[in-house]
């Protein structure tokens, strides 16, 4: 095992235990999503990624999200919606140059949670903006990637 892995399992394992740690401080706000544990993967595993850059990683997944909030104001919750705000999400991605795999899964679950608007600024966007903020500083002062 490299010592670099064993960074980055830390790292992950550090930036999501922090916002797990914000959702238990206050109650009305949830700081953590599945799609951010994919997130962390590429964050701390392979920062030099370009699927991994900031911009990717906050606008992939606001993008995605908002996407999925969106068809879902339109749409409702059915298998039609769930396939256009995926179809959507990727679209806007792509052409937006922001391509972030995990962000992905955000449509599947704004329609299916029935999200609101609200949702994308919180845990969405703040949540990927702390993960950005924690794996740079990671990174490039402790584990010097």
């Amino acid at each position: 095992m490299k010592s670099k892995d064993l960074f980055a399992a830390f790292g992950a394992f550090l930036c999501i235990f922090f916002m797990a740690a914000l959702s238990d401080l206050d109650a009305n706000n949830i700081w953590i999503i599945p799609p951010f544990g994919a997130s962390l993967v590429l964050a701390m595993a392979l920062p030099n990624s370009p699927l991994a850059r900031p911009k990717n990683i906050i606008l992939g997944h606001v993008i995605a999200a908002s996407a999925g909030v969106i068809t879902y104001q339109i749409l409702g919750n059915n298998p039609l919606s769930i396939g256009i705000a995926l179809g959507l999400a990727i679209y806007l991605m792509l052409i937006t140059d922001t391509t972030h795999p995990p962000a992905g899964a955000n449509p599947v679950l704004t329609v299916l949670g029935g999200e609101s608007f609200d949702f994308i600024l919180m845990p969405v966007a703040l949540g990927a903006i702390f993960i950005v903020a924690f794996s740079i500083t990671y990174n490039r002062l402790i584990a010097k990637s």
